[in-house]
């Protein structure tokens, strides 16, 4: 891995400031900033109370026993937490030494667990604000600032009635399990692309894993019951979805199915002696089988109760919910009205930008969605059927991966490695899954980052749109900032936002426009000008569905009508908005303000500023919310002025 450290960033990660995309000028109107961003902290859900001061020259005056204390907090707040999510230590690459024991357990997805990860939560947040911070570094003073958001987050969300809460994640839900939530999607994935196996006392711990999933199904069957007894029912199409893929799930695991199929694949091209298939095919035939039944038999009792309301509006309390989940995912407190406007407001400056690129294309009659649909169909974008296009896809993406790769060092002075692997979804997924999404790999790099792609049908994807998207989830997006995340204390490896993972994903689309990519491939800018439109189509759907009383069926029509989305995409995406509320709002807030604070850095330093830096400040900073961003950005500013 490369590290070069120039222009006043210190070699220690944490000590940078954080992301900020690079390129085009903002699209939010000033209007759209005062009432969404507020005054810096005071717009944010969970601005944090203390006194923020200017620290330019903080790291060397910082008091040594003060650092300290501050440090063993952290540490000590990240084992606490990272006990409640075991799978987030193998993922991460750090269930060793004495964490070793969490390679063999599964996190608690029963109403007893929730209320214990309340609870550490709770005791945990005390003791941040029981802390003394003056005179404390800018780095830890970060580190804490994040932790309080996170923590004050999803003890608000632990407030509500009922749901799934992230901590220091995105995936807020109401529904226990759905179309894509549950631990039947969630750990056959995790153990078949995370559970390391290399030696015996992996494949024990394979296991002993598979020995705790029907207790984890049943966790979860119950809070499911309880959710229905308090009035919440899913969307009947949503469940009706979950159902065709729990009866796959359920007709493999009679057989034994991917959960045996990965541990003997693996063991066996290891040449590990052991009668692993026996004992795993046992498991899952006789305890997890049953658990996927009673699960199921739940969904299905739910069925004559659900209703085709598609949004958190229909649903007890929903209103407030979605008040939540809407500041969970942006960090700030925009009301759903002014999301709502904001999406619209940014759909036609980009379908103006659109339009000449159709212009030079040909495409020069109906309106911008008219004409990216007849785009869309045009075959010299499209992939063949099938396996064959399959496997055009793969060889697609990495020929894009390949270009991108080689021009990270004219925007990054501190490299990473970018290890990566793209893998296909399960088929079990896909049917309910987005069309990709990525992340980075473990801290040791033992396990690559992911770019996951969902090949249920090639038409999913096209030639234009491709490129964009493998941007998005993996170089220099969601893989490629994970590395610099995996570089901070652990708490802040395992805690992120929306707002900032997303937002920095859109600005990895646009550092490569910027970069020239789509110089000699106009229409692959027009991908990328769609993406965005895409992502400001979700602002007005997700808000339109929740807030607006919205049907389903008008959110599919406004994406393929307005944007000229894919009809096929769009339909697992507005019913991914039903599941996640405000989720998908996070994006295009984020993009904006990482827009908004590299203006403020180009104007603050003139001849001075340079994308290198600006970028190696986001990135190196970690993952925070948009008022610590914001904070992050005036830091580099006041340090580049001071050099």
């Amino acid at each position: 891995m490369e590290k070069t450290v120039t222009d006043g960033l210190s070699a220690d990660p944490e000590y940078s400031s954080r992301p900020t995309p690079s390129g085009a000028s903002p699209v939010l109107s000033r209007r759209h900033l005062l009432a969404g961003m507020g005054a810096g902290a005071t717009a944010l859900v969970l601005g944090v109370c203390r006194q923020w001061k200017a620290t330019a020259a903080d790291p060397a005056a910082s008091d040594s026993s003060i650092a300290q204390r501050a440090k063993g907090l952290l540490d000590s707040i990240a084992e606490n937490l990272i006990v409640h999510s075991p799978e987030s230590a193998t993922s991460l690459g750090v269930d060793t030494g004495s964490r070793a024991a969490l390679r063999s357990q599964l996190a608690d997805r029963s109403a007893t667990g929730q209320r214990s990860v309340a609870e550490t939560l709770s005791a945990d947040l005390k003791r941040i604000r029981a802390l003394d911070i003056t005179g404390l570094d800018h780095a830890r003073r970060t580190s804490l600032a994040v932790v309080e958001s996170a923590y004050e987050a999803a003890l608000a969300g632990f407030a509500l009635p009922y749901g799934d809460v992230a901590v220091g994640g995105w995936r807020n839900t109401p529904y226990v399990v759905i179309q894509n939530v549950g631990a039947y999607l969630d750990i056959p994935r995790f153990l078949d692309a995370e559970h390391p196996i290399r030696e015996g006392a992996d494949a024990e711990a394979y296991l002993s894993r598979l020995n705790q999933v029907a207790g984890v199904l049943d966790g979860e069957t119950d809070r499911l019951k309880d959710a229905a007894g308090r009035g919440l029912i899913a969307p009947a199409f949503l469940i009706e979805k979950a159902l065709r893929q729990m009866e796959q799930s359920l007709q493999g695991a009679r057989h034994g199915g991917g959960l045996v199929e990965s541990l003997t694949r693996r063991t066996g091209a290891l040449g590990l002696q052991g009668n692993w298939e026996e004992r795993a095919t046992a498991i899952v035939r006789h305890q997890i089988a049953p658990a996927l039944e009673r699960q199921l038999a739940e969904l299905k009792a739910q069925v004559p109760k659900a209703s085709m309301d598609a949004g958190m509006w229909a649903r007890p309390q929903g209103d407030a919910f979605y008040g939540w989940a809407l500041r969970a995912s942006t960090t700030t407190r925009m009301t759903p009205e002014e999301v709502h406007e904001m999406g619209l407001e940014q759909l036609r400056s980009l379908h103006g930008r659109m339009h000449t690129i159709l212009n030079g294309l040909g495409y020069t009659t109906g309106s911008v969605g008219q004409r990216m649909n007849a785009l869309a169909k045009d075959p010299r974008y499209l992939f063949s059927e099938g396996d064959a296009g399959r496997s055009e896809i793969m060889d697609f993406i990495k020929q894009w991966l390949e270009k991108i790769r080689a021009e990270m060092p004219r925007a990054f002075r501190t490299l990473v490695k970018g290890n990566l692997e793209v893998k296909r979804l399960p088929p079990d997924e896909e049917p309910g899954a987005p069309g990709a999404y990525g992340g980075a790999g473990s801290i040791d790099g033992l396990i690559p980052g992911k770019f996951w792609i969902n090949l249920r049908t090639t038409d999913l994807h096209s030639k234009y749109s491709l490129p964009d998207l493998t941007f998005h989830e993996a170089i220099p997006g969601h893989v490629w900032q994970g590395e610099y995340a995996n570089q901070m204390p652990l708490i802040r490896t395992m805690l992120a936002f929306n707002a900032y993972s997303e937002g920095w994903a859109l600005y990895a689309e646009q550092l490569a426009d910027e970069l020239g990519l789509y110089d000699d491939y106009p229409v692959g800018r027009l991908g990328y000008l769609q993406s965005l439109a895409f992502r400001a189509c979700r602002l007005v759907v997700d808000t339109g569905l929740h807030a607006k009383r919205w049907t389903r069926e008008r959110g599919v029509q406004f994406f393929v009508e307005e944007n000229g989305s894919n009809p096929l995409e769009v339909a697992s995406e507005v019913d991914r908005y039903c599941s996640w509320p405000g989720q998908a709002c996070g994006y295009k807030v984020g993009h904006a303000e990482i827009l908004r604070q590299r203006s403020i850095a180009q104007s603050a330093l003139g001849d001075r500023y340079d994308v290198r830096d600006f970028n190696d400040t986001v990135v190196r900073g970690g993952n925070v919310p948009l008022d610590v961003l914001a904070r992050n950005v005036s830091e580099y500013v006041a340090a580049r002025r001071a050099n």
